[in-house]
């Protein structure tokens, strides 16, 4: 059964891009492995392993790209009072405010302010609406939220 990979058309371009970068990348750790190759017995040549090491990582974050991007499922933007996937959401912790968007878990970057529906703020969010507190534990002790804006 195929998994489907719920992403926002922005997170879709995002990885468009990165397969691109991830693909001209290609040629130059072919470069490597063949510098490598000059440099003798390959049962002990540590450029020769590194390059190979990294051709594997390059090839692996490719397959995984092409793999969302083939089994994407586009969330398209809804207006909704309620939190949903795909929404942008304010929320207030005492004098502070943060603001996230809830992407599925291809796309989450919470530094960026991209929280996944899958993850515990996520997964409290979701259905909410303007006015509701949300509680969530984390390994810190529990923090409380106020949604002040949804959109």
């Amino acid at each position: 059964m195929k998994k489907i990979y719920q992403i926002t058309d922005d997170g879709k371009r995002e990885l468009e891009t990165e397969l691109e970068e991830l693909k001209g990348r290609r040629g130059a750790v072919a470069d490597k492995i063949a510098e490598a190759r000059d440099f003798g017995d390959l049962s002990e040549n540590a450029e020769y392993d590194s390059a190979r090491e990294a051709q594997g990582l390059l090839e692996s974050r490719i397959a995984e790209i092409e793999d969302v991007l083939l089994n994407a499922e586009l969330i398209k933007p809804t207006k909704s009072s309620k939190v949903i996937l795909g929404s942008k959401v304010e929320l207030k912790m005492g004098k502070k405010t943060v603001n996230y968007a809830v992407v599925g878990p291809v796309e989450a970057d919470p530094i960026a302010g991209k929280i996944s529906n899958e993850s515990p703020i996520g997964e409290a969010l979701m259905g909410k609406k303007v006015g509701d507190s949300v509680t969530i534990t984390t390994p810190k002790g529990a923090i409380s939220y106020e949604v002040i804006a949804v959109s």
